[in-house]
């Protein structure tokens, strides 16, 4: 009774089971407005079918009861979105000899290549190509295939993209984000040594916020990159963001402690270098995001505990004002403090109260 009450979920199971007989008997009951039924998001059983890879079920919904191969779900998603995305060769291979538009675009502007270098499957990749697929579409943030490809870092598929269209590297994001960043933000080390053997970018490119790859290697901890960016691409270790950011403090923000030790230890960076608009230190911005292990690394490499930013702030103040308790007791044991009444418990009854940062202010006032 249930089935029969509900008969258009009865057959996106049967789809999703992949049961080509008892699908057939079931939209024989239920005549074409059944094959023509909608799931949740607007999806077909021609998409659902294509995500799944089952190829047999979705020739027949083709064949038998010519449905729409460019029917858009909510998001403006094709099943061929969906094969490519899944690597379901089988029904990918069929929908495309079936007169499926090969750059037919979901929501974002996206093709079903971008979707299939999203993974690392080279035949769908080649599968799309060799049906017409453009490498150099971009979606509404800007960016191609070769630009999502790296984001995954396979060096095969970016040779074979290069292959095939020899100036796909040659691209930016909206925000002027190049398939090197994202590589090296991504800690594709492969790619990276590919794209700096074969492409021509050039040493530290920045975005629009003026964060180069190098940056962008160190803040996520990729220290391997940033080796590499310095030895094959002479990248500088001292470059600065638009704000005036070093390397340096932007590890200190993500909490990057071997990282750090490198860029100081080993590449001579200023522990104390600041960032002229608001004369932070690596420790302030450590402090401020709360990262102990940071703060403690800094001060062992010769940070200046006391150093006050624009707004006479110290370390202490920024971690009070982020309520980063593990934080603020350790820099009080580092004697980073204005009164000997001030202690961890303290400093957390003040957390509660909100009013941490106004107790400090009016100490050092």
């Amino acid at each position: 009774m249930a089935e029969d009450a509900q008969p258009q979920r009865r057959l996106f199971r049967l789809v999703r089971e992949g049961r080509l007989q008892p699908l057939q008997e079931a939209l024989e009951a239920a005549g074409s407005g059944g094959a023509a039924a909608q799931g949740r998001g607007g999806e077909t059983l021609l998409h659902l079918a294509a995500r799944l890879g089952h190829r047999d079920v979705l020739a027949h919904l083709v064949e038998a009861w010519e449905l729409d191969l460019e029917a858009p779900d909510r998001d403006y998603k094709r099943p061929l979105h969906e094969a490519a995305a899944l690597g379901r060769r089988d029904c990918l291979l069929y929908l495309l000899r079936s007169g499926a538009a090969v750059d037919c675009l979901k929501k974002g502007d996206w093709t079903p290549l971008m979707m299939a270098c999203t993974r690392k499957n080279l035949e769908v990749i080649q599968d799309l190509v060799e049906h017409g697929a453009n490498p150099v579409l971009k979606n509404k943030d800007g960016w191609n295939s070769f630009h999502i490809a790296s984001r995954e870092g396979d060096p095969v598929i970016l040779q074979y993209l290069l292959t095939v269209s020899p100036k796909v590297w040659q691209t930016e994001s909206k925000i002027r984000r190049t398939p090197l960043h994202t590589a090296a933000m991504h800690g594709c080390l492969d790619a990276v040594k590919l794209l700096l053997e074969r492409c021509q970018y050039e040493p530290d490119s920045r975005d629009q916020c003026g964060v180069t790859p190098f940056m962008d290697a160190v803040q996520c901890g990729y220290i391997n990159i940033a080796q590499l960016l310095l030895e094959k691409h002479k990248a500088c270790f001292t470059a600065t963001d638009i704000l005036g950011a070093q390397a340096l403090h932007k590890a200190a923000v993500t909490g990057q402690d071997k990282a750090i030790q490198f860029l100081v230890t080993d590449l001579g960076a200023g522990v104390d270098e600041r960032v002229p608009l608001n004369q932070f230190t690596a420790l302030h911005f450590a402090a401020k995001e709360g990262h102990t292990s940071t703060v403690k690394i800094l001060l062992s490499l010769g940070a200046d505990l006391k150093s006050k930013d624009v707004k006479n702030r110290s370390a202490l103040h920024l971690a009070c004002a982020g309520q980063h308790l593990a934080c603020i007791e350790f820099l009080l044991q580092c004697g980073l403090k204005d009164s000997p009444d001030i202690t961890g418990t303290l400093a957390r009854d003040l957390i509660k109260k909100q009013d941490i940062l106004y107790y400090f202010d009016q100490k050092m006032a």
